[in-house]
């Protein structure tokens, strides 16, 4: 028997198929578009949805038994009647939304909301994008049957059943994620008919099989069972078996995630106003959420633009020690602990002398910097992680791995094998079947130690790094104005 973990991300779409054993056996994996021009940000979920055909036809064979589905958060996807999708769905650096979340502020309040929600409100949440829809283009909302975000989009095309797992909800700002319910009151604040969503379950609840007609187009097995799977950061977490408080994980896709570990929801206001988030984790505990937009997106766009060159090649000509140069990686707004969407990215220190090697090494380094200034906020709420473990894209390159160390000044796990986020999604699945009883425990590839003497080095650049958001902020908000 085979089990599949379909993972929904920002730039693609990937299945990987475990034998019973939990050893991947075969993956498949397609690209798509993100429009990013004129200030909007925005995917089109018929591109996702299309790729997400085209890689289980890859991979497609009778034995798979089930398939779970996770994805990354916020973003949503808006069905009319025909199940077709109701304009482009925004991303969660869109924009958009910002005076429909200062509504809901100011109607139910702030630190109320973050206790029911376990997310400060923020435009980069679902709900106020949808109010923007429906206050600006009625025309279009009006015709809306189904609201979904990718992951129960995904499970909806794939069975027809139109459910959500308690983490990816736990991403709209509507949803209770103590009581495990959509939050009436906020809805009815936002008038938002609840009915649009999808039934909150836990996550790994079979949803159905495969639709029949779908099942014969993709040669998939017409007993194929549809389980919801969970966020991606939960995925990994579990791929990677991070279920305790000293542990944290360093998720590295498009944006860059560092969830940790917490027995309860944190009761603490100033956490939220930070913008650090609570989800349910699939063990009855929860994660919390440090997060930045720009994770492998900057390596991807230095790449693209200016080196064309794989990344393995870079990591060779990369200079040893630090390269010198500060960047504040705030290429698409800045996250936690600021929650900037307009913050912009800067470079210190530039010179005639420094190389495009240095420049690639710099970036690696900010994102770096990015999260010790997390780790270093999370302290203040005795949430101090003693180890990380790697996992995404960002977790193939040594190089970046061991920057991280030097940076952090703590151990940095990378384990064996690229599909770890599959892994745990699969192993959701395989459980609907009875499989993985005893978990499916991940294998470390290598440790990464901190260097004594670049983590000396670093530690000074540290206490410049923290006072350049500020700095850029005002010179910023000085340029808009002029």
């Amino acid at each position: 028997m085979r089990i599949g973990g379909l993972d929904i991300g920002t730039s693609g779409c990937k299945v990987v198929l475990f034998d019973e054993t939990g050893i991947a056996v075969q993956s498949a994996y397609r690209e798509y578009d993100v429009n990013r021009r004129n200030g909007l940000h925005e995917i089109d979920a018929e591109a996702v949805w299309e790729a997400v055909k085209t890689v289980l036809k890859e991979t497609a064979c009778e034995e798979i038994g089930a398939i779970a589905v996770t994805s990354f958060g916020e973003t949503f996807v808006m069905l009319d009647e025909n199940d077709r999708p109701v304009g482009p769905s925004m991303l969660y650096t869109d924009p958009r939304g910002e005076a429909e979340c200062a509504f809901l502020t100011e109607r139910l309040g702030a630190e109320s909301m973050a206790y029911r929600t376990g997310t400060n409100p923020h435009q980069m949440y679902s709900l106020p994008k949808i109010m923007w829809i429906k206050q600006n283009l009625p025309q279009e909302f009006c015709r809306v049957k189904r609201i979904l975000l990718m992951q129960d989009f995904v499970v909806y095309k794939l069975c027809g059943i139109a459910q959500i797992d308690y983490s990816l909800a736990s991403r709209t700002l509507c949803f209770d994620i103590e009581k495990k319910c959509w939050d009436k009151d906020i809805l009815n604040c936002a008038g938002v008919d609840g009915r649009l969503l999808s039934t909150p379950v836990p996550s790994g609840t079979a949803a159905g099989t495969v639709q029949a007609e779908l099942a014969e187009e993709l040669g998939l097995s017409k007993r194929l069972c549809i389980v919801t799977g969970c966020h991606d950061q939960i995925a990994a977490m579990t791929g990677a078996a991070v279920f305790e408080e000293e542990a944290a994980m360093d998720g590295t896709g498009t944006v860059e995630c560092v969830p940790v570990v917490m027995d309860a929801v944190p009761k603490n206001y100033e956490l939220y106003q930070l913008g650090y988030a609570a989800a349910p984790h699939i063990n009855g505990k929860f994660a919390c959420y440090a997060l930045s937009y720009a994770g492998g997106a900057t390596l991807k766009w230095f790449r693209d633009n200016f080196s064309q060159m794989p990344y393995d090649e870079m990591d060779k000509q990369v200079p040893a020690g630090p390269s010198g140069l500060l960047i504040l990686p705030h290429f698409a707004g800045a996250a936690t602990p600021y929650m900037d969407i307009n913050a912009k990215a800067a470079v210190i220190g530039l010179t005639f002398e420094h190389t495009k090697f240095d420049f690639y090494k710099a970036l690696m380094e900010g994102t770096a910097f990015e999260i010790l200034l997390n780790l270093e906020t999370l302290k203040r709420f005795a949430i101090a992680p003693k180890e990380l473990v790697a996992t995404g894209g960002g977790a193939r390159s040594d190089v970046w791995l061991q920057i991280k160390a030097d940076i952090l000044g703590l151990p940095v796990t990378a384990l064996q094998g690229e599909e770890i986020g599959a892994a745990g999604t699969a192993y959701l699945a395989g459980k609907t079947l009875g499989l993985f009883s005893g978990g499916m425990a991940p294998v470390k590839r290598k440790t990464f130690y901190p260097n004594a003497e670049n983590h000396a080095q670093y530690l000074k650049q540290f206490e410049t790094y923290r006072k350049l958001y500020s700095s850029i902020k005002n010179l910023n908000e000085r340029g808009q104005e002029t």
